[in-house]
């Protein structure tokens, strides 16, 4: 069977995009990477505090952020203006080559605002399709594209989209051209049995003993939808899969490994 090429997809969560040195020593690591790559980033704590500044007042229903029409202008402006391009101007100052994406650009990323919830949680986009071809003709030209958490429903609509659930779909879609390389990257150094103790990394998890440690109660209920998209992304192609802090991208460094 032939080698499929490989590929780095990588998202990197907010407690690392609002803290400057934590984010310079990933990108460095990230542009050393040889293999194509990709970057998905979530928004931080840039949006919540803009918002403030506009006397705007964000919403959260179990942690997570209720999308309303103010606040939606906020993400956007934020996420896929801003952050987005201050990320891709650090990439280019490394000699990668990168371009910023929000899923409308060349309908990259298409989604429809959340159905069936107890919850309404507004201008929310629960990820339908990947446009894997035009990705796949960026890589090609030795492109890294730099996705923001912000898609669109295909009739002018912006929407607030998971960026966790955006790496996972983008990974599945990838998965048949490529041997794909998933890392969910955050502050901690992986999937703690003890949210209190940094040291408390588990190195290796399947979905059986997932299963036990979500019964019990073990894992962080934050790190519980990370998980979700990990495991569906293993039972649709993805290969390799790692959860872990700014320096995973080293392979000496502690981080967890996830298994089917």
């Amino acid at each position: 069977m032939e080698n499929k090429p490989k590929i780095t997809i990588v998202k990197i969560g907010g407690n690392i995009i609002d803290n400057e040195q934590l984010l310079s020593d990933f990108l460095n690591d990230f542009s050393e990477l040889k293999e194509a790559k990709i970057l998905i980033h979530g928004g931080g704590k840039t949006a919540t505090e803009i918002a403030e500044k506009l006397n705007l007042k964000p919403l959260f229903s179990n942690g997570r952020r209720i999308t309303d029409k103010a606040m939606l202008d906020v993400t956007v402006m934020t996420y896929s203006g801003l952050l987005n391009k201050q990320i891709v101007a650090q990439l280019q100052a490394l000699k990668t080559n990168a371009i910023g994406f929000s899923g409308a650009d060349g309908n990259v990323i298409l989604s429809e605002k959340r159905k069936n919830s107890e919850v309404d949680f507004g201008f929310v986009g629960d990820v339908i399709s990947v446009n894997k071809e035009l990705i796949s003709m960026l890589l090609l030209q030795n492109i890294t594209p730099v996705f923001s958490a912000i898609t669109h429903d295909g009739n002018g609509q912006l929407l607030n989209t998971n960026a966790d659930t955006i790496a996972s779909e983008i990974a599945i879609s990838l998965s048949n051209a490529f041997d794909v390389n998933l890392i969910y990257c955050f502050e901690k150094k992986g999937v703690l049995s003890n949210s209190e103790d940094e040291a408390s990394v588990i190195e290796e998890i399947n979905f059986e003993k997932y299963s036990i440690l979500k019964e019990q109660k073990i894992i962080h209920s934050g790190m519980l939808p990370k998980l979700e998209n990990c495991f569906k992304s293993l039972s649709n192609g993805v290969q390799n899969i790692l959860i872990g802090n700014q320096n995973v991208l080293k392979n000496s460094t502690i981080h967890t490994k996830i298994k089917l």
